[in-house]
């Protein structure tokens, strides 16, 4: 079972690494009209849109990939909480 959380853990941290660099190319012009911007944004914008119906944007900065990355890092903990109280670990 070491190896499912292992597995699931590693998912959740490429996917906040995918988040990491689709935020970071909207400081880029054209960058998200790229394929991998393309590719990321399919990835992406699913996970961020009910943050950002949520959450609006305070002037410029659009806060609610925090939230996002919060929760990711939540959803973590409680993948390593569930598996501690189900002895797996």
């Amino acid at each position: 079972m070491d190896s499912l959380l292992w597995f699931l853990t590693t998912l959740i941290q490429i996917y906040t690494y995918a988040l990491i660099i689709y935020i970071l190319m909207s400081w880029f012009p054209n960058a998200r009209d790229t394929k991998i911007g393309q590719m990321l944004a399919t990835i992406c914008e699913p996970y961020l849109e009910p943050f950002r119906r949520i959450i609006p944007p305070i002037g410029m900065i659009d806060v609610s990939p925090i939230v996002a990355f919060l929760v990711l890092r939540f959803a973590t903990k409680g993948l390593y909480a569930l598996f501690d109280m189900l002895n797996l670990v």
